[in-house]
């Protein structure tokens, strides 16, 4: 800013610097100031302990150490991830797109607790050591990346599309009152991270048997929509002693989920619609 405006005014040749900058309202204790301001910060190194694993190598799965400038890195553990990859190893692996919490993409264990990497922010006590991880009890593809395979088929299984007896009529949506919608609620923003179901002990020994949190979650959200005609059917596919009843409540779930869910309440609420259809009483309400 201060060299455009010499140049600016030797340019014009009307004003000298000082005269300048005084009419602009600047003065130059703030000049000083502003030159402070834009002074290199010190070099604030902190170490990170990262998995490391390739399934082309012999080796056995580490942590290797890495030390970062926190003073020129951005604040979130994504921007520290990328830092390394860009600048001290590029062979480092790990998912990531919208930096914004909407994809799920960098869902990883960051210091014991899962979570997305683009959110959680960088621990600034350079005493600790930040350790990271991949979801915990998921196969490994490489380094920070998990084999989402069988979470995805999971999500298939509940069939997470409106079922429809008949089709609306050419030309008409299927459309519901603002109260049946807002049921939707704290459902429909499951951006399927699978923190929540990694985070579960239910999910970590019986994955391939428990659907786990977050595909619970889904299935409640076409379970109450109003425009759909198959609660029955959705209701007799979960009622199961593994797929539904390996929830304990213990909460691991909600307290992880970034976008703030409570996938337990989601599952409490389906086992109690599967005791109501056993009863011959089903009443879909949030």
């Amino acid at each position: 800013m201060q060299s455009l405006l010499q140049t600016v005014s030797k340019r014009r040749g009307l004003l000298s610097d000082s005269r300048l900058w005084s009419l602009r309202g600047v003065t130059h204790s703030s000049m000083q100031q502003y030159s402070v301001g834009t002074e290199k910060k010190p070099v604030v190194e902190k170490e990170f302990l990262i998995y490391r694993w390739d399934p082309e190598n012999e080796d056995k799965p580490k942590y290797e150490s890495y030390k970062v400038d926190l003073n020129s890195c951005g604040p979130m553990m994504l921007d520290v991830l990328l830092k390394i990859k860009d600048e001290q190893d590029s062979t480092l692996a790990l998912r990531r797109s919208c930096r914004e919490g909407i994809c799920g993409s960098c869902a990883m264990n960051i210091d014991g607790t899962n979570g997305l990497a683009c959110l959680t922010r960088v621990e600034k006590d350079v005493s600790k050591v930040s350790r990271v991880a991949p979801l915990p009890h998921m196969f490994v593809v490489k380094d920070l990346v998990v084999d989402m395979s069988n979470f995805y088929a999971q999500y298939k299984s509940i069939k997470p599309y409106l079922q429809k007896t008949t089709p609306p009529e050419p030309g008409k949506e299927n459309l519901q009152s603002k109260e049946d919608r807002a049921k939707l609620d704290g459902l429909y923003e499951c951006i399927l991270c699978a923190c929540c179901s990694t985070s579960c002990p239910s999910y970590w020994w019986a994955s391939d048997k428990y659907l786990g949190p977050a595909v619970l979650l889904n299935a409640y959200r076409w379970i109450i929509d109003s425009r759909d005609d198959f609660t029955e059917q959705r209701l007799a596919d979960l009622d199961d002693q593994y797929k539904l009843y390996r929830c304990h409540t213990i909460n691991n779930c909600t307290a992880v989920c970034p976008k703030h869910l409570q996938p337990s309440v989601a599952i409490s609420k389906i086992k109690q619609l599967v005791a109501a259809k056993g009863e011959g009483d089903i009443a879909t309400t949030a």
